[in-house]
C-alpha cells in the first residue's frame, strides 16, 4: 500500500497516535488511529516509539514518520501523564533535543552520548549542502579575519627538527 504521510499527532484520552496520510493510489486524504497500550508515565518513549514503528499493523503507514518524532510524541503523552502542562513538556523536550556547546559530553553515559551524537547528526543532515541543492558552490574558499597575532606552538617546531 502507498500513503504519503502528512500529519502526525497525539491524543491524551485515549491515548493514541493519529496519523493523517494520502492515499497515492485514490488520492483521498485518510486518518490513521493506532491505539498506545501499556505506556505509563514511567515507560520509554524510545523503545515505545519503535514498537509502534515495528508493529506490523502500523508499519505501512509509520514509514514516513521519522523515530525522533514518535519519540517526541511519545514523550507529549508521558508528560501528560506525569500532569504536566504542556508548555512545561515542551520546555522539556526543548532542553533534551538540543546540545549545550559548553557540555562536557565525556562525563555521559553512553545512552546519553548516543542520543546527543544522533542531534548532531540529524543537525548536520539538516544543514548539509549537496551537490543538487540551488546555491551550492563546490570550492568555497573563505578569509578568517585575524584581530590577533598567530602563537606559534612549540610542539610543531621540535618534530619538524627530529625528520
Amino acid at each position: 500500500m502507498m500513503c504519503t504521510a502528512k500529519k502526525c499527532g497525539v491524543r491524551f484520552q485515549p491515548p493514541a497516535i493519529i496519523l493523517i496520510y494520502e492515499n497515492e493510489m485514490k488520492g483521498k486524504s485518510r486518518q490513521r488511529i493506532m491505539p498506545v497500550r501499556n505506556f505509563s508515565k514511567f515507560s520509554d518513549c524510545s523503545r515505545a516509539a519503535e514498537q509502534l514503528k515495528n508493529n506490523p499493523r502500523h508499519k505501512d503507514y509509520l514509514e514516513q514518520v521519522s523515530m525522533r518524532q514518535l519519540e517526541k510524541l511519545f514523550s507529549f503523552l508521558r508528560g501528560y501523564l506525569w500532569g504536566q502542562s504542556l508548555a512545561e513538556t515542551m520546555e522539556q523536550i526543548h532542553r533534551e533535543t538540543t546540545i549545550d556547546p559548553e557540555e562536557d559530553l565525556n562525563k555521559l553515559d553512553d545512552k546519553e552520548l548516543a542520543k546527543r551524537k544522533s542531534i548532531m547528526d540529524e543537525l548536520f543532515e539538516k544543514n548539509r549542502k549537496k551537490k543538487d541543492d540551488p546555491n551550492f558552490v563546490y570550492d568555497i574558499e573563505v578569509e578568517f579575519p585575524q584581530d590577533e597575532q598567530l602563537q606559534s606552538c612549540g610542539w610543531d617546531t621540535e618534530s619538524a627538527d627530529e625528520f
